[in-house]
């Protein structure tokens, strides 16, 4: 049993709080690799900002379970190295889907943990989550449950259509459960092909515009859940620039398509103080790479073009912490 708090990780209780009464949403960056994890401490550091390393199943199987719980720690000393003396960062596992892999995680040193049961009937939705909870608060690590679908593809997660929350079985579910914070569908996607053209308008360029964020749904989860943690998946914006360089250098990416930064900065404004960002960097990511490759197609040294990778996900970070989330200078 490894505790997370050897490591120098925090859990998101206390985060979480600063983060609703200051009108902000907390930065939760899924990581794959090294220069991934980089990225994020160095915006994290240069901008003040609590941030959330998250981990999905699949970058689990990817990386290495003991290799990520190295770099967590190795993250948080890599935070002081720069400059930041008192890091705050949570290391998450993105959509546990059983009680096993959410134990093994706790026991490897996570801080928090997400158990999704959304694509389970409601009540045994509630059994898991709350069998995830009992374990997770005998160690202080907090847990995010679901209520609702999201449509989309992110590593093991698929969904072909999205469900909506009901509102009226949020308190119910929070109640039974005593997750510590929500993860709610209100037309958020994941992937990044968010939206499917028949789901959208075009404006004059030709490009497909998406169907506005079910805000209405969110307030009445507020009303029901004053002052709880709601999380937002699915939140990246697919920046077109970083769409366009891709398809220029090769790629094949159509149709192509995020959440406005502008509903999601309104969103962090609320309840909602988790955002979940993961194919905004892998889009700047490859398309720094795909660049470097067609500049230099005799290039073979992978510090090359991982490292202009590295530093195009530095800037979205950052862009996304100042001028999305809201949550610079809070450390």
């Amino acid at each position: 049993m490894i505790n997370y708090k050897d490591l120098g990780l925090v859990n998101t209780r206390e985060m979480f709080k600063k983060a609703i009464n200051g009108g902000y949403a907390i930065p939760a960056f899924n990581f794959n690799n090294m220069e991934q994890m980089q990225a994020i401490i160095q915006a994290a550091v240069e901008t003040k900002s609590p941030v959330i390393l998250q981990v999905s199943s699949g970058a689990r199987k990817y990386a290495n379970q003991t290799i990520l719980r190295y770099m967590a720690e190795g993250a948080v000393a890599y935070a002081k190295e720069l400059g930041c003396p008192n890091p705050q960062i949570v290391l998450h596992l993105d959509h546990g889907d059983t009680f096993e892999l959410c134990k093994n995680c706790i026991d490897m040193g996570f801080s928090s943990v997400m158990i999704d049961g959304s694509h389970l009937p409601y009540d045994e939705n509630v059994a898991l989550t709350k069998q995830v909870v009992e374990y997770a608060h005998q160690h202080d690590v907090t847990v995010e449950g679901e209520l609702g679908v999201l449509a989309g593809v992110e590593d093991d997660v698929v969904a072909e259509h999205h469900t909506y929350t009901k509102p009226e079985e949020v308190v119910d579910f929070v109640t039974k459960t005593g997750c510590d914070s929500l993860a709610i569908s209100i037309g958020t996607s994941h992937g990044a092909n968010k939206f499917k053209p028949e789901q959208c308008k075009r404006d004059a360029d030709g490009r497909l515009v998406p169907p506005p964020l079910a805000f209405d749904i969110l307030e009445a989860v507020e009303k029901e859940l004053p002052g709880f943690p709601i999380v937002l998946h699915g939140s990246s914006s697919v920046p077109q620039e970083d769409v366009d360089t891709i398809n220029k250098y090769g790629g094949a990416l159509k149709d192509a398509i995020g959440i406005p930064e502008e509903e999601l900065r309104k969103a962090a404004k609320s309840a909602v103080c988790k955002i979940n960002i993961d194919s905004d960097s892998r889009l700047a990511m490859t398309a720094a790479i795909r660049k470097v490759f067609a500049e230099k197609p005799a290039e073979f040294d992978p510090r090359k073009y991982l490292g202009p990778a590295r530093d195009a996900a530095k800037a979205l970070y950052i862009n996304k912490i100042k001028n999305v989330l809201g949550s610079d200078n809070k450390l």
